[in-house]
C-alpha cells in the first residue's frame, strides 16, 4: 500500500529524496520550488517509510502525511452566481490545492432557491468522477436540510459545510458536516476561520482514507501513478496538452486531458512490462469534463492478478 506524504525542506540535496522514493518503488507526484524551499508530494510504500524518514532527518526536512495527495476533489456551490459563490468557495478550493488535492469548482445549473434547486444526471456523473466532494451551503438550517436531495445519489464521500451547528444524524447522506462556514463576505484571515478550513481538510482526508481502505479490500490491478507514468512515456501528445495538469490522478484511475475520440486507441494500447495493455486492465471512456479520457482501473476480482 502506498502512503501519501509531503516533504518540505531546502532545495539542497532534495534530489536524494526523489531518488530514494523512486528506488523504493514509490512516485513523485508533484514538485514545487519556491526560492530556497521545495515541497514534494510523494507516494511511498508503507513498509519503507522509516528509510525515507531517516534521510529526511539528515537533511533537516519535514515529512507529514498528506491524505489529499494524488486525488481530485470537487467543490460544489448551488450556482456560480455571486449569491452562491462567496469568498468561502475560493478559500476551500485553494486550501484543498495547498494540501495536495486537485480541486475543481462546480456550480449547479439550477441550484437557486430552496424549493426550486435541482441537480441533473450530467452534474451527478461529473461529480462522481472525483474522489470526494465538498458541498457549500449557507446560514439557514432548514435550507441545508432541504437541499440534502442534491447529494443524496452521489456515489463518492460528501462533506457538507454550512453556517449553523447541525447534528450529523440530521444529514444521513453526508459523510461529515463542518459548521461555522456559511456565507462570508471576506477571505479567511482570522485564526478561527483558518481553523475551520483545517477541519474541512481533515474531514476530506478521513473520507479519502475510507475510500483507500475500501480499495485495499479488493486491490486495483495496478496503481494509478504507474498508469500515469506509462501514459506519459507512450502517449507523447500528453506533453503538448495546454492543461497545467495533463494527467490528473484519482484513487482508482486517472483523467487524461486529451480529446477522447482522437487518442482513446493510443491510450488503450499503452503496454506495461508484464505484457498487458491498459485496455485489458482498465475501462477507458469519455469523461463528463470536457472531452477528456477517463481511465478506471479494474480490481483484482475482475482481472485475477495484480502487478
Amino acid at each position: 500500500m502506498l502512503e501519501p506524504v509531503m516533504f518540505t525542506g531546502g532545495v539542497y540535496k532534495h534530489d536524494l529524496v526523489m531518488e530514494l522514493v523512486e528506488d523504493l518503488g514509490g512516485y513523485v507526484l508533484q514538485k514545487n520550488v519556491t526560492q530556497s524551499e521545495v515541497i514534494l508530494l510523494l507516494l511511498v510504500p508503507k513498509e519503507d517509510m522509516e528509510a525515507l524518514k531517516a534521510i529526511i532527518s539528515d537533511l533537516r526536512g519535514e515529512l507529514v502525511r498528506a491524505p489529499l495527495a494524488g486525488t481530485e476533489v470537487a467543490v460544489v456551490t448551488p450556482t456560480l452566481a455571486i449569491h452562491h459563490l462567496p469568498h468561502t468557495a475560493c478559500d476551500i478550493a485553494e486550501y484543498l490545492r495547498r494540501n495536495g488535492a486537485k480541486s475543481n469548482m462546480i456550480g449547479l445549473a439550477r441550484g437557486v432557491g430552496r424549493e426550486t434547486a435541482q441537480i441533473n444526471e450530467y452534474e451527478s456523473m461529473l461529480i462522481d468522477e472525483h474522489d470526494a466532494v465538498v458541498f457549500i451551503f449557507g446560514n439557514f438550517v432548514e435550507c441545508i436540510r432541504k437541499k440534502e436531495f442534491l447529494y443524496r445519489n452521489i456515489n463518492i464521500p460528501v462533506v457538507v459545510t454550512g453556517g449553523p451547528e447541525i447534528p450529523k444524524e440530521e444529514l444521513p447522506y453526508a459523510f461529515e458536516y463542518v459548521p461555522s462556514v456559511g456565507r462570508i463576505t471576506h477571505r479567511a484571515k482570522k485564526a478561527t476561520e483558518l481553523g475551520t478550513l483545517d477541519k474541512i481538510i481533515e474531514s476530506v482526508g478521513r473520507a479519502l482514507d475510507r475510500t483507500r481502505t475500501d480499495i485495499s479490500k479488493d486491490p486495483l490491478t495496478t496503481s494509478p501513478p504507474r498508469v500515469m507514468d506509462a501514459v506519459r512515456e507512450q502517449v507523447p501528445e500528453v506533453e503538448y496538452s495546454f492543461s497545467p495538469l495533463p494527467i490528473a490522478l484519482n484513487l482508482n484511475g486517472v483523467r487524461i486531458k486529451l480529446p477522447y475520440d482522437k487518442h482513446k486507441d493510443a491510450v488503450r494500447a499503452v503496454k506495461f512490462d508484464e505484457g498487458v495493455t491498459l485496455g485489458e486492465v482498465a475501462t477507458i471512456r469519455p469523461s463528463k469534463m470536457k472531452d477528456y479520457i477517463l481511465v478506471r482501473i479494474l480490481p483484482m476480482s475482475e482481472t485475477g492478478f495484480v502487478f
